[in-house]
């Protein structure tokens, strides 16, 4: 196997390309995803409700005054079960199918064409990983958008999804999948691949001393640095679809295509703001 040797060397706590290695990269990205996304779960209930009725929620604010009104502040948690599952199952994929892909990937290509393409190795690597993560995450999603963005349909996840399969079958799971392909293969491929490039250059321009000599601390704070640069424009780039897939999984017998032209340019960056503390 020809392993992709980018990172400085060190002490790991197992072989990198092992199976405990990917084990550990899901595991990751279980916590990073399903936890993060459950605990801005009020953000983006208000968020969602803009996106499909902004005359009603106007703004940020004006989104959690009206639902606090009409909900209270348990309101607020509409949504969380399936996002938590849905969001789980996505980093499971995303993070452990991310390094698995880079890995065979790298394979193919031999190692000096692996430094030599690298970046175009994160976006093909990304990319591969989120298309089997966002079928993962298609059902959650689609039943969170229901719970969140329609008054009196369902309250919890139990009450949704048999209701939604009653009305539209699998297919009330998996329409949204198509959009959910459109706003996460962008995002990720820009995520992933911005990532690793940032750290890259903070580690060649900004910090004064090799990784190998860094602590845990100092990595981790590179770590974050990039991930939060990668984040913001990451963001930026899926952000008219996540517009797309709100209304869609909100309104019966819609297409992606329909809810493009009804919402327009203008449309599908509603709720801008919110942008970096998503997906």
């Amino acid at each position: 196997m020809v392993c992709i040797n980018i990172y400085t060397t060190g002490d790991y706590s197992c072989e990198y390309g092992s199976a405990q290695f990917y084990a550990m990269c899901g595991f990751g990205g279980i916590l990073s995803c399903g936890l993060t996304h459950t605990a801005v779960v009020p953000l983006d209930l208000v968020k969602c409700r803009i996106q499909v009725d902004p005359k009603k929620y106007k703004s940020i604010f004006n989104g959690f005054s009206v639902t606090l009104k009409e909900d209270g502040v348990r309101g607020l948690a509409k949504g969380w079960a399936p996002t938590f599952i849905g969001y789980s199952m996505q980093g499971l994929c995303k993070f452990g199918f991310y390094e698995v892909f880079k890995v065979l990937y790298s394979n193919l290509l031999g190692e000096e064409n692996t430094y030599l393409w690298r970046t175009s190795l994160y976006l093909a690597a990304s990319a591969s990983a989120e298309f089997f993560a966002d079928i993962a995450l298609a059902p959650m999603e689609a039943a969170k958008v229901r719970i969140q963005t329609q008054p009196g349909y369902a309250n919890t996840l139990r009450q949704a999804a048999p209701k939604m399969y009653a009305e539209e079958g699998i297919w009330a799971f998996y329409k949204g999948v198509a959009p959910l392909w459109m706003r996460q293969i962008p995002y990720t491929m820009m995520k992933f691949a911005c990532f690793e490039r940032t750290v890259e250059a903070l580690y060649k321009y900004v910090v004064p001393k090799p990784r190998s000599e860094c602590s845990k601390g100092e990595q981790l704070i590179v770590t974050f640095v990039a991930g939060y640069i990668a984040g913001v424009f990451c963001a930026i780039v899926s952000h008219p679809a996540d517009s797309v897939v709100s209304v869609l999984n909100k309104e019966k017998g819609s297409t992606a295509g329909e809810v493009l032209k009804k919402l327009g340019p203008k449309g599908t960056f509603c709720n801008f703001i919110n942008i970096p503390f998503e997906h």
